[in-house]
């Protein structure tokens, strides 16, 4: 049985099972912790997955992070996933850990929606890939998050079910697409969750909620299944409180799929090796024209501190000059008026308002100019790797701004005013398919996080990941939470016990 959000939240959680008090402290551990509870026998599966439902129940109300919660559904498996540990059967690290998907993939028997109107009913007969490899690993699913309308945008203010609040100041947004997946991150309402990114909707929100969000070399991971925006652009990645739990994550998702046309038919080493991995030699390169520019103050600042960490960390850095990119993830638009034709044309005023307008761009793209963005798509991936020959990884600001009011948002989409650049730092990465990660790497005097970017070669994943954690371990910023307490009033649930 599934449910939606505002159904579960606010009548049907002790009518759906029966909680009983779990330690306080159980939602606030990382992913891996939450592993090593398991192991110890410190917690249950059934205990974890009940913290994290009674969190959603208690807070979701006020952030909007879930579409669908699947409370029977995910005890029923944690109680499995007991039983199988109990009897010696552990599959690996994610094995009875709860997680979360962003609403675009595709889950069998779980509706699955991209938060929009079109699709408020439609359930899937058949797992995304990247679903399947996470079952097998035995995740545990808590359900479906909530995103921008169709990945379409970078605030997450767009959703037929509504926008999605940003946990330290719900007033503003969260970034997208992946909002739903960073702010059931940061919330500590999943030990972890998927998104997917084709202009940055994986870091972008990432950055702006304080977790990490990791987008791999295009084709490490399936798409298969997923509600594609551009499938030339499409990546899958996790969000996560730490580096560790992502290595985790990435390495059950990687993988060839013969089935997806985008796979890559490519080894896939151990993630998780690169954990504590020395850096020291590592070659940094720092491409300030265009990512440095228009920085907010508090940005410029805190990714200046970062450089002077990450400096003492490795060899040094160096400036360094990429190919220029005349195009965006709007590039791509012709595949995104491809998937919707079979609905756009009958079925418009189920889309928002904003995402009708992007489509009927998308249907007016000729074809000429697809095919000519997408040859140049292709040559700057070939061009980029020259980059790399006198740096091992470039540094950037995640992103160059404050997140803005979520009533700004709606009202700049609605009157077709222009959107300040929150994906500029983002989207030439997705162009050139590169792998990159956001991390946290300070805060606005607000409390409000901000990231920085490490971006890698191709299939440098492994470069990347030992990067991150390096910093992350060599400072303090990954382990601020959010005091929902403070800036929400929670929903009164009770526990039967």
């Amino acid at each position: 049985m599934t449910v939606s959000r505002r159904l579960f939240v606010s009548s049907s959680l002790a009518a759906a099972y029966s909680l009983r008090a779990a330690p306080t402290n159980l939602t606030q551990l990382s992913l891996l912790g939450a592993a090593e509870a398991l192991r110890s026998k410190q917690a249950s599966s059934v205990e974890l997955t009940k913290a994290c439902l009674e969190r959603i129940a208690k807070y979701d109300h006020g952030l909007n992070s879930f579409i669908t919660v699947t409370p029977e559904a995910a005890l029923e498996a944690a109680k499995r996933a007991d039983a199988e540990r109990a009897a010696g059967k552990a599959r690996g690290t994610l094995h009875g850990i709860p997680i979360a998907l962003k609403d675009n993939i595709d889950t069998k028997g779980i509706r699955t929606t991209a938060a929009s109107a079109l699709f408020a009913d439609r359930v899937p007969t058949e797992d995304a890939e990247v679903w399947r490899r996470l079952q097998a690993s035995g995740a545990i699913l808590l359900g479906k998050l909530n995103l921008h309308e169709f990945a379409a945008g970078g605030t997450t203010a767009v959703s037929f079910f509504g926008p999605v609040r940003n946990p330290y100041a719900p007033d503003r947004n969260c970034g997208g697409s992946s909002g739903g997946s960073a702010v059931a991150t940061a919330a500590d309402f999943a030990y972890g969750t998927l998104g997917t990114d084709t202009g940055g909707s994986i870091r972008t929100p990432a950055s702006f909620c304080g977790v990490v969000g990791f987008k791999p070399t295009h084709g490490r991971a399936s798409i298969r299944g997923i509600i594609p925006l551009v499938w030339s652009l499409d990546h899958v990645g996790p969000l996560t409180k730490t580096v560790a739990d992502a290595a985790a994550v990435l390495q059950a998702i990687a993988g060839y799929d013969e089935l997806d046309v985008d796979s890559v038919d490519r080894a896939v080493p151990d993630f998780t090796r690169a954990i504590g991995a020395p850096v020291k030699s590592f070659r940094l390169g720092v491409p300030r024209a265009s990512f440095f520019d228009k920085l907010e103050p508090e940005v410029a600042a805190a990714v200046e501190t970062a450089l002077g960490v990450l400096t003492k960390l490795t060899s040094g850095a160096q400036s360094a000059i990429l190919p220029a990119v005349a195009y965006g993830p709007s590039a791509g638009g012709a595949e995104t008026a491809a998937y919707h034709l079979p609905y756009y044309p009958k079925s418009q005023a189920s889309y928002m308002p904003s995402t009708r307008k992007g489509l009927s761009r998308s249907a007016a793209m000729p074809a000429t100019t697809y095919v000519e963005s997408m040859r140049a798509v292709r040559l700057l991936r070939r061009q980029v790797v020259k980059v790399f020959e006198t740096c091992d990884l470039l540094i950037t600001p995640t992103t160059k701004l404050k997140p803005y009011p979520i009533q700004e948002a709606i009202q700049r989409v609605e009157t077709d005013k222009p959107l300040p650049p929150t994906l500029a730092n983002t989207s030439q990465f997705n162009i050139f398919g590169l792998p990159t990660i956001s991390i946290p790497c300070g805060r606005f005097a607000d409390g409000i996080p901000i990231g920085l970017q490490i971006t890698g070669a191709p299939w440098a994943e492994e470069k990347v990941l030992a990067l991150a954690h390096a910093y992350e371990q060599a400072t303090e910023w990954h382990k601020g939470r959010p005091t929902l307490d403070a800036t929400l009033k929670p929903f009164e649930v009770k526990t039967v016990l």
